[in-house]
């Protein structure tokens, strides 16, 4: 357990820190933002043909409402602690590379349901907007990685029990007509 969450905290802080570098934001981060906002504006133009993606500006062209999809919104920060406690965890390569691909699956998901769902409450309430935008949505990205890391962990034989024979059943003594009769 110290292991893992010793880990877990470097794997974290190196992750952050790579993600501030001039190099990562220009080559990983911002085009990652700026595909959130095209895929989000392309999903919404399946039943709302007015609305436009600009980098990382997702635009109503009717009304002008934009959302910004700024750094912390773009569900890279989730997507970190979730490869810091896959990572961390001892579990088989193939386990965490798996866990990996699915895990960021649904948290990018649930992110792209997030601006959508903030694109639109900003049009109709701006003040729901910054409550669901600052409170709820931020719980809820980051209680998806937790049920995410969760779900997995309990799926996943651990590296260090990997090597372990199988318990043994348990035994039973046999019945025989003398035990029944003392019973």
């Amino acid at each position: 357990m110290v292991r893992f969450f010793l880990l877990f905290v470097v794997l974290l802080a190196v992750l952050f820190g790579l993600e501030l570098t001039p190099w990562v934001q220009d080559w990983l981060i911002i085009p990652w933002t700026n595909a959130l906002a095209s895929v989000s504006t392309w999903i919404v133009t399946l039943f709302d043909g007015n609305v436009a993606a600009a980098g990382k500006v997702m635009r109503s062209t009717t009304n002008g409402f934009a959302v910004s999809i700024e750094a912390g919104c773009n569900g890279v920060e989730a997507t970190l602690v979730l490869l810091a406690a896959m990572l961390a965890f001892p579990a088989p390569w193939r386990y965490k590379v798996l866990g990996l691909v699915i895990g960021v699956f649904a948290v990018q998901l649930l992110n792209i349901l997030r601006v959508i769902s903030l694109f639109y409450l900003g049009q109709w309430n701006y003040d729901v907007f910054e409550w669901a935008h600052l409170y709820v949505w931020q719980a809820l990205i980051m209680l998806d990685v937790l049920v995410v890391w969760l779900i997995w962990v309990r799926r996943v034989p651990r590296d260090d029990d990997s090597a372990l024979p199988p318990p043994a059943p348990p035994s039973v003594p046999p019945v025989t007509p003398t035990a029944l009769a003392a019973g």
